[in-house]
């Protein structure tokens, strides 16, 4: 078969449909989306914890090693959220669609497709990182200590870069088939290993020598490993209803993966970009001590990515599959009622924060200026967490759609409030209260503009 052969359409009547497929054609939309949400919220908020417990680990480092942690942070998230949530989102769709269009061997042809795609940018991605890195951590405000700690933890976990690229093709191509359960139990052991894992490599322990911040980097490098074999003996084993199989490279499967993934992982950089941006702003107002202030704040706000994922990559599966059935309005209710949930859950966490902000950043040190900074910003930024929930997910849910235009439109509305916003609060005022302000009013024009667009139907204009 040639790169220029068509992706073949076919009824779902047309081929023998998997049980789990039918469930997401059929299936009650409430219902069906816990049920599959559970497993996926479980391994997402173990995913996010491999960098809440290293950056306690590294806490008792001292100010300037949790500074160095913070800077480096956003990049490596960047890289996760471009790989699960951004290509993987991709993958998950197109695998999605296939299953609901009856397409079995197109499904199976896109697990390949999926892993040259995200190898080859897992070792780009390595390369500029290991080649530039030095560059963007001073630009965020990086120096001294600090700037040398970032280095020590970058350069050994994206050297292993490729290893998370890898497990999270595989993680998306079960996804894709509504398989939420295997990825998160591959996770959760990749977790479980870390936890004695890191603090062994950081501090040391007999034979064991002390690696100080390069060991998390380790031991980070060391359970992506793990997670990767696990996935890839899913993948390859016969578990999942998408096989990996010999099959020539098509262009029109890598379309499929890419006019998803490519316009996702815009978005992607946009939501990074905003949060390196802001901090190279702290970073000017108020210091290294400020940075990891911040930081730690902003911590939390990373935390929710996961946490709405774990109701995204569902959304991606169940609107991607009832979108190639033809199924359009069951998807779009599929999609608001998730985004609902989205908002109640980021809303919750937001509250509690803004309520008791010493109770999150006291996890990560005590220093009374990384303190003040990160509470001034969780009072201020917390409560509008709700409506970046609400925006995430429904962008998750724009990727089942094939339809990212309105949510990169939203990403870029959110950039250009909070960093051209508080940039002109600085200036203005020289107070990071208001550079906050902006930062939650930009995440509210976010959420609020993704919803009304989707809820007045724009997926479905002129088609």
């Amino acid at each position: 078969m040639t790169a220029e052969t068509p992706i073949r359409p076919a009824s779902p009547a047309a081929t023998a449909m998997d049980p789990r497929t039918r469930r997401l054609l059929q299936g009650r939309p409430l219902p069906t989306l816990l049920r599959l949400a559970w497993p996926n919220t479980l391994v997402m908020l173990a995913q996010a914890s491999v960098g809440l417990i290293e950056t306690w680990w590294v806490g008792h480092l001292g100010t300037d090693a949790l500074a160095g942690m913070a800077l480096v942070f956003p990049g490596f998230m960047m890289m996760q959220m471009l790989s699960g949530g951004a290509m993987g989102g991709g993958i998950s769709s197109a695998i999605a669609r296939a299953l609901g269009g009856g397409r079995r061997q197109d499904a199976d042809a896109l697990v390949l497709h999926a892993l040259v795609i995200n190898g080859l940018l897992g070792l780009l991605f390595s390369g500029l990182v290991l080649g530039f890195g030095p560059a963007l951590y001073r630009g965020l405000g990086g120096e001294g200590a600090s700037l040398e700690a970032a280095l020590a933890y970058s350069d050994v976990v994206f050297a292993g870069a490729v290893l998370v690229w890898l497990y999270n093709a595989f993680a998306s191509v079960l996804r894709g088939t509504g398989n939420m359960l295997l990825p998160s139990l591959a996770v959760v052991l990749g977790v479980l290993l870390l936890i004695p894992l890191s603090p062994l490599l950081i501090f040391g322990l007999g034979p064991v020598p002390a690696l100080g911040v390069a060991g998390a980097g380790w031991a980070v490098v060391l359970t992506s490993l793990l997670t990767t074999a696990l996935l890839g003996w899913a993948v390859c084993g016969g578990r999942s209803i998408a096989r990996l199989r010999p099959v020539p490279l098509r262009a029109a499967l890598f379309r499929d993966i890419l006019k998803v993934g490519a316009v996702a992982s815009l978005s992607t950089f946009q939501t990074t970009l905003t949060v390196m941006l802001t901090t190279a702003v702290v970073g000017a107002a108020g210091g290294p001590d400020a940075i990891a202030g911040y930081g730690t704040g902003n911590r939390l706000e990373y935390l929710l990515i996961p946490l709405v994922f774990g109701l995204g990559a569902p959304l991606v599966a169940l609107v991607g599959t009832n979108i190639g059935a033809g199924q359009r309005e069951r998807a779009l209710r599929i999609a608001l009622t998730g985004g609902a949930l989205a908002f109640l859950l980021t809303e919750a966490i937001g509250l509690a924060a803004a309520l008791w902000p010493e109770a999150w950043l006291g996890l990560f040190g005590a220093d009374p200026r990384m303190i003040e900074t990160g509470a001034a910003y969780l009072r201020i930024v917390g409560p509008a967490y709700g409506f970046f929930g609400l925006g995430l997910s429904l962008y998750f849910a724009s990727q089942g759609a094939g339809q990212l235009l309105w949510p990169l439109l939203a990403g870029g509305l959110r950039l250009l409030i909070a960093v051209g916003g508080g940039y002109a609060a600085l200036h203005l005022t020289g107070s990071l209260t208001w550079v906050f302000a902006a930062l939650a009013l930009a995440l509210v024009a976010y959420g609020t503009l993704i919803a009304g667009v989707l809820a007045s139907g724009a997926w479905f204009r002129g088609g």
